[in-house]
């Protein structure tokens, strides 16, 4: 057996993933040493329960509450802990005594990414984070590594396994949103409180982690444009699928062309639920998996696809990071820090172009869809495509409007121009066009 140098590996929190990354770090630790060049001795376990069950049968010896007395000596400390408090003081704590940190915490690095990664700066450590946006899937590491020399012009991901899953049964069984979530609770897809998740709010920090790194801007949560799944009814999937189209939830954060910028470009960051055509490689995800598409100048079109989620499957890249902090532990030197300097301009969403799908109530009588036609040509919204299907006889019409591009702000000032209208009952829905 060869003689490796020891490197004492903290974990923080044992919940689905920390248990299944404790269990690797006991079941393998020859193979992960020939792997890494150095021994992972696992010294400890914080916990706020040393006596909870868990998913892996580990040794009691392990746990302890304090971890501020177990990251003391370690050279690498696992942040799974998540949220926000204590996570971000033990990983300042652990920076500060010189530990490399690994973290699936995606709500950590979207609220103080800049001062994690300026604390690692300044004592050389680095910060490793592959399993914070997609779960088992790699595109961390392709963004800030293998990319790193082209230019990513865009990236259009499904992020949340969980709204996924519910938008995929929306569309291929025709089911209700709220059946569909109670499904996906008892699957253990959604937790109790399913907020963050249908809300955006998720995908929303996974938005800001990955721009960050495909255009070397720091982007802070606030600045991701979020929006939810809540309101995506039965009628408008089917309306989706008439016109080839599947919903779905994307991020997508691209760069776009700003006059007024000094570099002549600016970002854009966003969530929102949209319609991709069926054609799409992200129209065939289906049940809880995740897939993230970017655009790059030189390399073209690049398709990440996987398990965004689940212990063992987020335990798998959590581990690929442990070995890449060994490995640059026994390689010695500074850690490589972010590279957040080309400062890009974030654009509000008003400023975005894309393609639209307008679903409204009319009156049905003659002229009035010469008056829709007419106040959105004065909104500068060109209409591509119209469908018109009466609900009530004599009485109301749906229409469903496919549009060119058009600039966000103009149509929504357009939207409300129809709403005021008198020929207009009720706007359906308003869902943005990506990948056409």
């Amino acid at each position: 057996m060869t003689d490796y140098r020891t490197l004492r590996v903290a974990l923080l929190g044992a919940g689905a993933v920390g248990s299944q990354v404790a269990g690797l770090l006991l079941r393998h630790g020859d193979e992960l040493a020939d792997r890494a060049g150095a021994r992972l001795e696992l010294a400890g376990i914080a916990v706020r329960d040393p006596d909870a069950e868990r998913d892996v049968d580990l040794p009691q010896e392990l746990f302890t509450t304090d971890a501020e007395s177990l990251i003391v000596g370690s050279d690498i400390v696992i942040e799974l802990i998540g949220g926000l408090e204590p996570a971000y003081r033990l990983v300042l704590e652990a920076l500060g005594s010189g530990a490399d940190v690994v973290t699936a915490n995606k709500a950590l690095l979207a609220t103080y990414g800049a001062e994690i990664f300026d604390a690692a700066d300044q004592v050389g450590a680095s910060v490793y984070y592959e399993a914070a946006a997609a779960g088992a899937i790699p595109i961390i590491r392709p963004l800030r590594d293998s990319l790193a020399g082209d230019r990513v012009r865009r990236i259009m991901g499904i992020v949340n396994g969980t709204t996924n899953y519910i938008l995929d049964r929306m569309d291929t069984e025709g089911a209700e949103f709220a059946a569909m979530l109670t499904e996906a609770k008892q699957l253990g897809y959604a937790e109790s409180d399913p907020t963050a998740d249908v809300e955006g709010f998720d995908a929303a920090q996974k938005a800001a982690l990955l721009a960050s790194l495909a255009f070397h801007t720091s982007v802070p949560l606030e600045r991701v444009h979020r929006e939810g799944i809540t309101h995506i009814d039965p009628a408008m999937v089917d309306a989706a699928r008439h016109a080839g189209y599947v919903i779905k939830l994307l991020a997508v954060c691209e760069r776009l062309d700003a006059s007024d910028s000094p570099t002549g470009e600016a970002i854009s960051v966003r969530v929102y639920p949209a319609l991709v055509p069926r054609e799409h490689p992200l129209a065939a995800v289906h049940g809880a998996n995740n897939a993230v598409f970017v655009e790059a100048e030189a390399a073209g079109d690049l398709m990440f696809y996987g398990a965004g989620a689940g212990g063992i499957q987020t335990a798998s890249a959590v581990m690929g990071d442990v070995v890449s902090a060994a490995r640059r532990h026994m390689a010695g030197g500074l850690g490589v820090g972010e590279s957040t300097r080309a400062n890009l301009p974030i654009v509000p969403i008003g400023r975005v172009t894309t393609k639209y799908q307008i679903t409204l109530e009319i009156d049905d009588r003659t002229g009035v869809l010469a008056t829709v036609a007419g106040i959105l040509s004065e909104g500068r919204v060109s209409i591509a495509t119209v469908d018109q299907t009466v609900i009530e006889d004599g009485g109301v019409a749906r229409l469903v409007i496919g549009t060119h591009k058009a600039v966000e702000q103009d149509l929504s000032d357009t939207v409300r121009r129809l709403a005021d209208s008198g020929v207009v009952e009720r706007v359906v829905s308003v869902l943005r066009v990506e990948g056409d």
